[in-house]
This record gives structure tokens, sequence and C-alpha cells, in this order.
């Protein structure tokens, strides 16, 4: 598939056209509609589109993917990540289930170990450094 077919995949996905996909991301409303010409978006551009659909960069464009996207090698192991506090996550969930009463403690376990599995597993720690702002170390970065 093209780029011009991936972002037109992910914003139907999303309850989105084009030209909302493109105002969203902060380009001109017809933008998008030049890369089903041919012309591929500069890195910036489509990092930009990439995070208005919430998707890796590598989910619109191969070619990018290639060039820019930082590889872990294979030697790296993603470790737990210090920086998140499990037990704040157990004790939010019961308001999420509209409970008024706290969570058993074998719900709190099972939660606990699902979470913490998630974020020792490699779309976790890439979900961290996407959208939470952490490096690969656990360490806060500026977000951008």
């Amino acid at each position: 598939m093209t780029t011009f077919d991936n972002i037109k995949k992910y914003a139907a996905l999303r309850g989105l056209n084009l030209r909302d996909t493109a105002t969203k991301a902060g380009l001109s409303p017809n933008a998008i509609y030049r890369y089903n010409q041919g012309v591929e978006p500069k890195y910036p551009t489509l990092k930009a589109i990439a995070d208005a659909l919430s998707v890796d960069v590598s989910d619109l464009s191969d070619e990018y993917a290639k060039k820019y996207e930082v590889q872990e090698s294979p030697t790296q192991k993603t470790t737990e990540s210090k920086h998140i506090d499990v037990d704040d996550i157990v004790n939010s969930v019961a308001p999420l289930t509209q409970r008024d009463h706290a969570l058993s403690d074998e719900d709190q376990a099972a939660i606990r170990a699902l979470v913490k599995t998630y974020l020792e597993s490699k779309e976790g720690q890439d979900r961290l450094r996407k959208y939470g702002g952490y490096d690969n170390n656990g360490k806060k970065t500026d977000g951008k």
C-alpha cells in the first residue's frame, strides 16, 4: 500500500476524513491529497500525521520506518519501567468499572500482573516512549 492509502485507511478507522486528519496534524486541509499523486511527505509531516492518527510512522510508510525510526538492537532487553506506579493504575480502575467498592485482592493482583507484563513488553515500552514522554531508561523526556 502507498503512504496515501495507509493514511486514508487509518483515518477511516478513526472516523476521520482526510481533510480533518490534515487539520488535526496541523496541515492545510488539502495537504494529504498531494500524496495520492506520488509525492512522499517529509518525515516531520508524516510524523505529525501519524501522531494525529495515533499510529507509528512505520504504519504509514515503510520507507521512513527503514530510514528514521529508532530500532532496538537485538541484544537490548526491555526492563521494568520504574516511572509507572502500578498501584495507582490498579486503584484507579474501580471508578472506571463504575464500582462503588474497592477491587478484591485477587482482582488487584491480576491487574498488576497484566500491567507489569505490558509495561515490560516491547509494545509497552514503545508506547511509553511515544505517548508517555519517557526514554528507554525510564527517564522523563521533554516530550518532543
